[in-house]
């Protein structure tokens, strides 16, 4: 009799740590699955082909002048001052009152026809993108900008932009 109760007690222990043994090593492995970061994402704007075009767009001259050991001379202030992209005039000249600035708004802004919410939205604004601010409206709420380096202009979101100082 007493073989019996030690065998069914046993037992009983026995499935018990099956059961917990099982559901820490389950809890274990999804804990592990989830520990692991994603893919990261590819997004169209993200092409090599479009990061390759960007820095020769920006130069005036093609390509970089190469620095070799015994030519030091190129680096006189009279000809890094014209190739510098900053040189180059915009294509209308600023009217008074505006001024320059950048987007300070992590997803960037929409660019509305009209300085209201329900305007119709021509276009957009990227992260860090140069601007030119050239008036507030009344409530100050919206600002009328122009992309720097483009005839579009359009309203956007008061407070999402910040001036650079040139």
């Amino acid at each position: 009799m007493l073989s019996s109760v030690t065998k069914f007690l046993l037992g009983f222990f026995l499935a018990i740590a099956v059961l917990v043994g099982g559901g820490v090593a389950i809890a274990l492995y999804f804990v592990n699955r989830t520990g692991i970061p994603p893919a990261k994402p590819v997004f169209s704007n993200d092409s090599p082909s479009v990061k390759a075009q960007a820095p020769k767009a920006t130069e005036p001259g093609g390509g970089k002048p190469s620095l070799k050991p015994g030519n030091q001379a190129q680096s006189s202030p009279t000809s890094t001052s014209t190739e510098s992209p900053k040189a180059t005039p915009s294509p209308k000249p600023l009217p008074s009152g505006a001024y320059r600035g950048r987007v300070s708004w992590a997803e960037g802004l929409s660019l509305r026809s009209q300085p209201n919410q329900e305007a119709e939205k021509i276009g957009g604004v990227g992260f860090n993108q140069k601007i030119i601010i050239l008036s507030e409206s009344e409530d100050k709420s919206w600002q009328k900008i122009r992309l720097e380096g483009s005839e579009k202009e359009g309203w956007v979101k008061a407070g999402n932009t910040e001036k650079v100082d040139q």
